[in-house]
């Protein structure tokens, strides 16, 4: 199938032709005819499907036949900043031949360039929900002329404590309208909520959360954590690794790793929760057009990272929750494109590394390391000692002692008659000291 079959507008195939696609993937082509005909929408696929698409395409048709109110009328909600960006990249893309607006807010950054687009009275808008929620408090946004609304990425939205302002976004839409519903995974909760907000609705499932993409080479080396650092740099060295994207658990971990690199004379640079908005665009803008071939990343940064033709994934930690295994090696192999995933494992990560093999149902083929792992115990965490109560007698000497020395003068008294019985008594301190 191509994409003329979907009964897609001129506007939109010639934007899809010249962003240099033929055929829709299969998440496209069973999404795009439900949101083309109208009926809601619970969408189950793991990244790298071409699921934005599948939801940007059928909404910017949909919205083209109607006439321009000067209200929001389509709404797609997304749990981080990256991928707010990218789907607002992707309605720029794809709607550039139809006179439709769209715009995106997010968090971390002023609000006062974000009011200025939404008094435009934009078509179309992507939002974080924590922004939306506060400029919708403050009056600068109404959706009540809403058509359809888009909650993508709901089960990080649940990861990431989210849900509780989603549902207060919820409270302001119409109830007539069309909803898309679109989840990785789909945990109870998640169940819950699509059930409580979708009426009738289609159901698209593509790539379940046991499957893994295909086109992804794995592999796997056993390494000590202290010699992760020398293996990566070892690794990224070679030519086939034109662009690598690395997962650490942690944000500390992420710069760490940074630092490490730069020691091997590898340039990289590192997007997480602690860089301000326009430190992760740079590093974002750096690694897309080639200036780093390196980028470092927590799992909830990677969130919204496009680059079709990334090379390889570094698992340099492996994550808890054998899930994110999935979305982290699906971040290449996108859109067809072979991609290679390594991970590295330390005896401390034994555990999560079985329930990652249980999730794919397949042993990860194993690569001999030039530092193979020799710890086989694991590391003993510190145990911190409790902080001493403040009435524990844990001072040298209290207080007033140290003021004694500025009551030394007697009364007035000749000076004779008090030295001999000061040095005595100080004999005495000293001596029972």
């Amino acid at each position: 199938m191509n994409f003329n079959e979907l009964n897609l507008i001129q506007p939109l195939l010639r934007a899809v032709a010249e962003a240099g696609y033929t055929e829709p993937s299969p998440i496209q082509e069973k999404t795009i005819p439900y949101v083309l005909s109208g009926s809601d929408v619970l969408g189950c696929a793991q990244t790298g499907t071409g699921k934005t698409a599948a939801f940007a395409l059928p909404i910017l048709q949909n919205l083209s036949r109607g006439r321009r109110t000067g209200k929001i009328r389509a709404l797609i909600l997304t749990p981080t900043r990256e991928l707010a960006l990218q789907n607002q990249e992707s309605f720029l893309a794809y709607g550039k031949y139809l006179h439709l607006k769209s715009g995106v807010i997010f968090g971390g950054v002023g609000q006062n360039p974000q009011v200025e687009m939404l008094k435009a009275g934009p078509d179309i808008l992507v939002a974080t929900p924590g922004r939306l929620n506060d400029l919708i408090g403050q009056g600068f946004i109404r959706l009540d002329g809403l058509e359809i609304f888009v909650l993508d990425e709901a089960d990080r939205m649940l990861d990431m404590g989210f849900i509780h302002d989603v549902r207060r976004v919820l409270q302001k839409l119409p109830e007539k309208r069309q909803t898309l519903f679109f989840s990785a995974t789909m945990p109870p909760e998640i169940e819950k909520l699509a059930d409580s907000i979708l009426f009738e609705p289609k159901t698209v499932k593509v790539d379940p959360v046991t499957s893994t993409v295909d086109a992804i080479d794995q592999s796997l080396y056993y390494v000590d954590k202290g010699n992760k650092k020398l293996l990566l740099a070892e690794l990224l060295r070679s030519p086939d690794v034109t662009s690598a994207l690395v997962f650490t658990r942690t944000k500390h971990g992420a710069d760490r790793v940074v630092r490490e690199l730069a020691r091997e004379g590898i340039a990289s640079m590192a997007i997480h929760g602690n860089k301000s908005q326009n430190a992760r665009q740079n590093a974002l803008t750096a690694f897309k057009s080639g200036e780093i071939r390196v980028l470092i990343a927590t799992d909830i940064a990677a969130r919204g990272i496009d680059i079709i033709e990334l090379s390889h994934v570094f698992n340099y930690d492996l994550p808890h929750e054998p899930e994110t295994y999935i979305h982290r090696i699906g971040r290449t192999g996108r859109a067809g494109h072979g991609g290679t995933a390594v991970s590295f494992c330390d005896f401390d990560e034994i555990d999560d590394l079985k329930a990652i093999e249980k999730l794919i149902g397949l042993k990860i083929p194993v690569k001999e390391s030039p530092w193979p792992m020799v710890i086989l115990e694991k590391s003993e965490k510190p145990v911190q000692q409790p902080r001493p109560s403040r009435a524990a007698p844990h001072a040298p000497a209290p207080a007033p002692v140290r003021r004694q020395p500025s009551v030394r003068p007697a009364p007035a008294a000749p000076r004779d008659a008090v030295r001999a019985p000061r040095r005595s008594g100080r004999r005495g301190q000293q001596g029972s000291r």
